[in-house]
């Protein structure tokens, strides 16, 4: 069964600045679906952003994925399923400074797009709000789908066995990050910078431009420190801390967040669960001094390992020892999170960090490496001791060593066939009509249109 990729659905930004931005007074409707539209212009916007982005993609494609998304939010409006405004709010804004990075700070964005970003926020809710109720009605459809051991075994029975995929080298890894940390007089000096400017706002400098001119976290500081509304999952406890302590037009004091450096902010509107804010964040170089520590402590705890080569001695020394919050609580193992309801422990070679299969290329299953130098993708370095737990060589699928893989695939392609039936069905109880130009240019869409509207003319719109 074919997969709907709903290519739309993370496209919606670009179109709305093609809408916007449209002068010719009539627009073609490229497809009536029940009572709602699909407009020729909307299909150009995405396909435009489609091509910038690198995307493989096709008109085709296009229409038919917004035809499905407006099947899916007509429904979603029958079994009253809806989304928070809270939610839209936290889409757009999530959207907004994604495109305000891009486009190079927030005043080259308004200068593309002929307006305010706030009045570009009440223009592209509406899509947004109709993305996030087809995205919910989807997973409505499916939630209540479950893959047990049987369905795996007669997924697998059916796989043509001169067609099964052979698996890529795995391996088990773990490790033991060693991260530099400065001292209390190394970090008190940029501290001292963030009170400095702390008062200044308190004096009256406009906050904004201090966010801009001073402020190191780079995914805010061009837009003046606004972070838009957050909820309290979108940033550290400490951060959240003070933005949902404070009330609006409140300052914070300078507080520190072990893993960024010395923030503070100040709260400019509450809505709800979600908090307006800004705000100028410092954040402390590595020092010499700080990484020579940290190779000290690595040195040390090799030394421990080297005398005892206990695999559990290896997990109780990432527990203790490692400042790598995400794998020292389970023996330091490396996940792979590319399962659909799984993760594991087995990392295909290929999707190694470099700097590790590099490490663990010339090791044997048990070694434990001496401490190397890691620089993670944000460019932060620190020490790392790793360990090679198991090898699984390349290998045709099997059920012995591939169960949860299998089970991913199963539960990938109950999911599909789950949606095309239902989308299947959907299709005979809505009328559905397509332009000529796209109903006989796209095979994709042969089985779409309602038989009754076939033969009806083209139709011509008002522009959104």
């Amino acid at each position: 069964m074919r997969k709907f990729g709903f290519v739309v659905l993370g496209l919606v930004l670009f179109t709305s600045v093609a809408n916007a931005q449209r002068k010719i007074p009539l627009d073609k409707i490229v497809a009536v679906i029940g009572n709602s539209i699909v407009l020729q212009s909307d299909i150009e916007g995405m396909n435009a952003q489609a091509l910038y982005q690198g995307a493989n993609t096709n008109k085709c494609q296009l229409v038919q994925d917004q035809i499905a998304t407006k099947i899916l939010v007509q429904q979603a409006a029958i079994d009253s399923i809806e989304v928070k405004d809270d939610d839209i709010d936290a889409e757009i804004d999530r959207r907004v400074r994604y495109s305000v990075r891009q486009a190079g700070g927030q005043d080259r964005l308004e200068q593309f797009l002929g307006r305010s970003v706030l009045q570009y926020k009440e223009e592209i809710r509406p899509e947004v709000r109709e993305m996030l109720i087809a995205q919910k009605m989807r997973a409505h459809i499916t939630e209540k789908l479950n893959t047990t051991p049987q369905d795996v075994r007669d997924y697998f029975r059916k796989l043509p066995k001169d067609s099964l995929p052979t698996f890529n080298k795995e391996v088990e890894v773990a490790e033991i990050v060693f991260e530099p940390k400065l001292n209390k007089a190394e970090k008190d000096v940029y501290r001292e910078k963030a009170q400095e400017l702390l008062d200044r706002v308190k004096k009256g400098d406009d906050f904004g431009a201090l966010a801009t001119a001073y402020s190191q976290d780079p995914g805010t500081a061009p837009q003046g420190g606004d972070d838009g509304f957050i909820d309290r999952n979108m940033y550290v406890k400490e951060f959240t801390g003070w933005a949902f302590k404070l009330k609006a037009g409140e300052l914070s004091p300078v507080f520190e967040s072990p893993d960024y450096g010395f923030f503070f902010l100040q709260v400019l509107e509450r809505r709800g669960e979600q908090v307006h804010t800004r705000h100028i964040l410092i954040s402390p170089p590595i020092t010499p001094e700080s990484l020579d520590r940290a190779k000290g402590r690595a040195d040390t705890i090799y030394n421990l390992l080297d005398k005892n080569r206990k695999v559990d001695f290896f997990a109780s020394a990432a527990s203790f020892y490692s400042d790598n919050k995400e794998t020292k609580y389970n023996g330091g193992l490396l996940m792979n999170a590319d399962g659909v309801d799984s993760r594991t422990s087995y990392i295909p070679t290929n999707k190694l960090d470099p700097q590790v299969e590099a490490v663990i290329d010339t090791m044997k299953v048990g070694g434990i490496s001496k401490p190397v130098l890691f620089t993670d993708r944000q460019g932060k370095k620190s020490y790392r001791i790793f360990y090679l737990k198991s090898v699984v060589d390349a290998h045709k699928a099997n059920l012995e060593q591939d169960f949860a893989k299998i089970k991913d695939f199963a539960t990938s392609d109950k999911v599909n066939r789950t949606i095309a039936d239902w989308f299947a069905k959907k299709r005979k109880e809505t009328y559905i009509r397509i332009d000529p130009q796209f109903q006989e240019g796209c095979p994709i869409l042969k089985n779409w249109a309602s038989v009754d509207a076939a033969a009806q003319p083209t139709v011509s719109s008002q522009a959104k």
